[in-house]
């Protein structure tokens, strides 16, 4: 049994760990994005490599592909393969295979989801042209929740990073479905017929006991392809295929350093932690601020967008969590404080990754309103990161020995 559960915490501290570093990259990467997209020798070049054509129409409804395409509709997807692979190995063998477990973070991530929407309509929602954007505070961003968590230290304890990991698993899981639902247009049934197709082969594979990895990174690209034709997003592709990446169970591990989910994931990871999403948040993060002045920080957009992330993500998950517990359905980590619990769902309204790219979907071509919602997700997100940390912080302080009278 002891064996069995230092397994468990060597893989979910090698897991915070890389999640820890990447946030920090990430952190740096929106810095240089922001510094670039304000300097005068830089700016143009900026937004003219990002719109430079690069490639050919391979879906007549959005066009050539340029680099900016590139990135947010083809390397994204494969970070959604990466969460699709990690939700499928929470939802068989992790925190969320267990009944009793998941219910505390799939309330408060529920509830993290629909308060920051609640808040968006309540601010934005009287003008037509603002209501497709109000999923964008709903999602949170675990790179850099985890990064920020990472630069306190042992103030922050494991149950509670757990605790954070899993509401944000739940909480991408909420996020693709929105993204599949909401924002999908103009659908070509023959080209979603033909992805269908693909996926019956990948579960074929799976069910032929087929492990080695390339027949599903090439079943991966096709079907991606398809659901780029189809109208639906085609980062779906990458939760979808996940759902058929061979998966092993293994006593006294998280799963078998042997099955393809778990070669394919410790692959993945790297390159999308430290090159896939950084440039994700390069080429999404850089707004320039030349012409604006501070009363832009009033605007609808950016006030439903800040006030979704900072005050609707903390009052969803710290009620769902209340809630939960005096209806006696679940109960908080042990030995977590409520002043932690506090911190943590602060920072969860970190929502940066996901937030701009479901911004970018709900006023793709708008710029005025592009760099509305960047400002908004911008600040939203900091003022969660500096308070989330200032009250985690003073909740993990060490207590004062008591003295001997």
């Amino acid at each position: 049994m002891r064996t069995q559960r230092r397994r468990v915490a060597s893989a979910l501290r090698a897991f915070l760990r890389s999640e820890a570093i990447g946030g920090i990259v990430l952190m740096a990467a929106t810095l240089a994005a922001l510094v670039i997209a304000n300097m005068a020798m830089t700016r143009e070049f900026y937004h003219d490599a990002l719109h430079h054509a690069t490639g050919p129409v391979l879906a007549p409804a959005i066009g050539p592909m340029t680099v900016h395409l590139w990135i947010n509709d083809g390397l994204m997807a494969l970070f959604f393969l990466l969460v699709g692979l990690e939700i499928k190995r929470e939802l068989v063998d992790g925190e969320l295979a267990n009944p009793a477990r998941r219910r505390l973070p799939v309330i408060a991530a529920a509830a993290g989801m629909a308060a920051p929407a609640l808040v968006y309509l309540l601010i934005a929602g009287r003008d037509p042209a603002l209501v497709r954007g109000w999923a964008i505070p709903a999602a949170t961003d675990i790179a850099f929740a985890i990064g920020v968590m990472a630069l306190l230290g042992p103030r922050v304890p494991p149950a509670l990073k757990l605790f954070l990991t899993t509401v944000a698993i739940v909480d991408d899981m909420g996020a693709v479905a929105i993204i599949a639902v909401a924002y999908s247009h103009g659908i070509d049934w023959g080209a979603l017929a033909a992805a269908s197709g693909v996926v019956a082969g990948m579960a074929a594979m799976n069910r032929r006991g087929v492990r080695a990895i390339w027949p599903y990174l090439t079943a991966f690209a096709l079907l991606w392809w398809l659901v780029l034709m189809s109208g639906v997003h085609a980062t779906i592709a990458g939760v979808v295929a996940a759902a058929f990446v061979p998966f092993e169970r293994t006593e006294g591990a998280p799963d078998s350093a042997h099955s393809t989910l778990h070669r394919l994931e410790h692959g993945l990871s790297p390159w999308v932690a430290y090159a896939i999403v950084p440039l994700f948040a390069f080429a999404n993060a850089g707004v320039s601020l030349a012409g604006l002045s501070l009363t832009i920080l009033v605007e609808p957009l950016v006030l439903a967008i800040a006030g979704g992330l900072f005050i609707g993500k903390q009052t969803g998950i710290v009620g769902g969590i209340v809630l939960a517990e005096r209806l006696g359905i679940a109960r908080r980590p042990r030995g977590v404080r409520w002043a932690q619990i506090y911190g943590v769902a602060l920072l969860a309204g970190i929502g940066f990754t996901m937030s701009l790219f479901i911004g970018g979907l709900a006023f793709p071509g708008n710029a005025m309103l592009e760099a509305e919602l960047k400002i908004g997700v911008l600040t939203g997100s900091v003022l969660s990161a500096l308070t989330g940390f200032g009250v985690l912080w003073w909740a993990g302080r060490p207590k004062p020995a008591k003295q001997e009278g």
